[in-house]
């Protein structure tokens, strides 16, 4: 299987970049580095997305250079990988050529890691390289107490060339990768695919005393025996209560009869990410509350994916679903109209009951880069989640599509898979 993506999309991504660069100006980047896990073994490797998105190289101690204005055209776009090490091929596998990475990503000019801070040198001092734009990530929700490479290569570039100018490469980039490609999204599409028939194997295999993790194990052999990577985040497996809690990730619970099972997964393949929520009955069949609950929140998912069209936001969705979800507690008997009247406008009732947003970007992330006032724009991917989470009752329900925004009606990357009461009972059955 060819699991690499044609590099006429690296090349067009770079373009995009350089284009927007002001005059003088070169950008330069950071390949991610490994992981530690614990002695001296690893997590698996997983590229730093801005970095993929520009060259395509799922490789370590690399680096990119790139100087729209440079003189030397053929020095204009400027790929460092690691240097050739017998030792570390014989015990880790073949490295990556110049040959290979020029395949890869599109860019002749490459180069060995160790000529990286030299070329900057001659870059940065050229008359050619007076503003230098370092890449961060800039997604307003992330925090982390562990400094990652990009944060040290922008404290060392800094450090070297204290005199120049600098800017941020993270609003282009955010703003490029939030409108896919044709190339992009045909990986989505297959990436949603193939999560589609793993939850459709999970809807022939779940019974009632299987394990949480014993489902995992269902999903993650669709996706290992359909070439994707592995997971695009820490898979949902949420039994009965579990389900009430938001990124309940531990997976170890027995699989009671009677009770709802959620699911929140999405494999990665090409590192590009999908995203599905669906919630079935554990033994086939949704008691009538069950039925009420899960009806009202797929009412809601089907009037809010109608918002999915050019010129709609976020926001605009988050408060149609909530208020719509208003209504439909009121129906379920959770509070009342009168209760709404009264209730503390900072804190409204429905929060108790639903607490998270409905849309997210997604792409190379699974939460991909985002400007939420951006109206949305034909080449978008969303998802759209409504749920409801009734922990007295022991209901945790959330539907998740992933929408792709075009001129017209949204296109549901989802599309067929199981989600009305009918079509999953059916496809149930013993």
């Amino acid at each position: 299987m060819n699991t690499s993506i044609p590099n006429s999309l690296f090349i067009h991504n770079r373009a995009k970049l350089a284009a927007q660069l002001p005059p003088k100006s070169i950008a330069v980047f950071t390949a991610n580095e490994p992981m530690p896990r614990n002695g001296d073994e690893f997590y698996p490797f997983r590229q730093q997305s801005d970095f993929f998105y520009l060259t395509g190289i799922n490789e370590e101690n690399a680096f990119l250079l790139l100087a729209p204005d440079y003189p030397d055209e053929t020095m204009r776009e400027v790929l460092f990988i690691e240097p050739y090490d017998e030792v570390k091929a014989t015990w880790q596998g073949e490295m990556l050529d110049a040959r290979q990475a020029t395949e890869l990503s599109g860019i002749k000019a490459v180069k060995g890691s160790d000529a990286f801070w030299m070329t900057l040198n001659d870059f940065a001092y050229s008359g050619y390289g007076d503003t230098i734009f370092l890449n961060s990530y800039e997604y307003p929700k992330y925090e982390c107490a562990v400094e990652t490479i990009q944060q040290r290569f922008v404290k060392q570039v800094r450090e070297r060339y204290p005199m120049h100018n600098y800017g941020r490469t993270a609003p282009i980039l955010n703003a490029l990768r939030m409108v896919k490609s044709q190339e992009e999204i045909d990986v989505m599409q297959q990436a949603c695919d193939i999560t589609s028939k793993a939850f459709r194997r999970c809807l022939a295999t779940v019974r009632p005393g299987m394990y949480e993790y014993q489902v995992q194990a269902e999903i993650e052999y669709i996706f290992k025996q359909n070439n994707a990577t592995g997971h695009a985040y820490a898979p949902i497996i949420a039994g009965g209560k579990n389900g009430c809690c938001l990124h309940y990730s531990k997976n170890q619970s027995l699989l009671n009869d009677g009770d709802l099972l959620l699911f929140d997964i999405g494999c990665e393949l090409k590192n590009y990410a999908s995203d599905l929520s669906r919630t079935i009955p554990i033994n086939g069949k949704f008691t009538p509350r069950q039925k009420e609950c899960y009806n009202a929140v797929l009412r809601v998912m089907k009037e809010i994916t109608k918002l999915y069209r050019p010129g709609g936001c976020i926001n605009e969705i988050n408060e149609t679903t909530y208020r719509l979800m208003e209504q439909e507690m009121i129906r379920l008997g959770l509070f009342t109209a009168e209760d709404v009247k009264k209730q503390n406008p900072e804190k409204p009732l429905y929060r108790k009951y639903l607490m998270h947003g409905m849309a997210h970007h997604i792409g190379l992330d699974v939460h991909d880069s985002i400007d939420k006032f951006k109206p949305f724009a034909p080449g978008m991917i969303l998802s759209c989640e409504p749920g409801i989470y009734i922990r007295e009752e022991g209901i945790g329900i959330r539907i998740e599509n992933d929408l792709l925004i075009t001129e017209g009606e949204p296109i549901n990357l989802f599309e067929g898979l199981p989600t009305e009461i009918e079509e999953i009972e059916s496809a149930m059955k013993i």
